[in-house]
């Protein structure tokens, strides 16, 4: 069977005006330039602000995915259960007409409460068909990915190991079988030049989803129909002027070194990424930009080989102008960006946005059990 099989970091799809003393930042920018010293004045004309702001983005969310038109779909940065069917009945569907269902959400380690998330188009599976294991309390040790540098980091064996989760979705179609792992790693710190310091942590968490698949499959983890899907915060290559600047090691080397293939790799060079880095000139660190791969729908061995060409999409219509959807074009003026009419009507400079991240979709053949 074919499906097409999508991940979209949606950028803060949360219930919550503010994430706790911190406030969103789709809300800071506005609230910064008044002054509303009543605290009570001031979460009233944040959480106004918040509702307003969101609609906005969320119509430009699930164009994007209704653009995709996902089989099934990885998600992160999702609040609850709640919102996440909110937003499906009230964005997604209004807009498709695809329904989707069988959401699995469990929730996470990340302290803003923003969880990984999996759905599927509602006739694709019967009810029974999507069961659901979260790996929230694995921990450092009881995966054997603790190491020095993470002792280092004062982060010890007993500490848990993702940042958010790595959800566990097994699915059975009748003909055929098929596990997805939903994953939101770590973040880079400060941009491009943080990410050395958090290189470690990535690193354990791919390593720890690798000893999870083989602790599953066991010695036949390589024969298995499996897929590991999600913003994975890190990349091997940076996009430069439209050439590869290989960037190795990497926190995700566990999982692309002889484990999981990526399919996005047989794209050109300049089609290559799903997120843009901007950093502004400062006295300590010169101007630097770059377009990178963060998200990724990896491939089990067998499934690579029943997909030898696998058709890859990535969506961009829905990034704010402000990113150069051609690495290599030379002009990076907003004259020249902000009238190239590739986007989503209503699509800003910087925001209202579908999200930083954009959409990568791979469809495969899925090979029928055997026996």
């Amino acid at each position: 069977m074919r499906l097409r099989v999508a991940t979209f970091n949606v950028e803060n799809l949360a219930s919550r005006h503010s994430f706790g003393p911190k406030e969103r930042p789709e809300t800071a920018p506005a609230l910064s330039l008044f002054d509303v010293p009543d605290p009570e004045q001031r979460e009233a004309v944040q959480r106004s602000l918040a509702v307003a702001l969101e609609d906005d983005k969320r119509e430009l969310s699930a164009l994007a995915l209704a653009q995709a038109a996902p089989d099934i779909l990885a998600l992160q940065e999702i609040d609850n259960l709640g919102v996440l069917q909110a937003f499906f009945s009230n964005y997604v569907h209004r807009l498709t007409d695809r329904r989707y269902g069988h959401f699995r959400l469990i929730d996470g380690n990340d302290p803003r409460g923003i969880d990984v998330a999996f759905a599927a188009r509602l006739d694709l599976l019967d009810q029974k068909g999507a069961k659901a294991r979260s790996h929230q309390e694995e921990t450092f040790g009881g995966l054997g990915v603790h190491t020095e540098e993470l002792a280092a980091l004062r982060i010890g064996p007993d500490d848990l190991v993702f940042n958010r989760d790595c959800l566990e979705v097994d699915l059975d179609f009748g003909e055929a079988e098929l596990t997805v792992y939903v994953c939101h790693f770590k973040a880079i710190a400060d941009r491009l030049d943080g990410r050395d310091k958090t290189r470690p942590i990535r690193h354990a968490e791919a390593l720890g989803v690798r000893r999870i698949i083989e602790r599953r499959f066991g010695e036949g983890w390589r024969d298995a129909n499996w897929i590991i899907a999600g913003d994975l915060n890190d990349f091997t290559e940076q996009v430069r002027d439209g050439e590869a600047v290989p960037a190795k090691p990497s926190g995700l080397d566990p999982l692309l070194d002889g484990f999981a293939i990526n399919p996005v790799a047989v794209l050109p060079t300049s089609q290559r990424w799903t997120y843009f880095h901007h950093q502004a000139e400062r006295k300590d660190r010169p101007f630097e930009e770059a377009h990178v791969q963060l998200d990724y729908v990896l491939l089990s061995p067998a499934l690579a080989g029943a997909n030898p060409t696998p058709t890859v999409e990535l969506l961009r219509h829905g990034l704010p102008y402000r990113v150069p959807l051609d690495p290599a074009h030379p002009d990076r003026s907003i004259g020249h960006l902000a009238t190239r009419a590739d986007r989503y009507p209503r699509v800003g400079w910087d925001r209202p946005k579908a999200s930083d991240h954009s959409p990568l979709i791979v469809t495969v053949d899925l090979p029928r059990k055997r026996g």
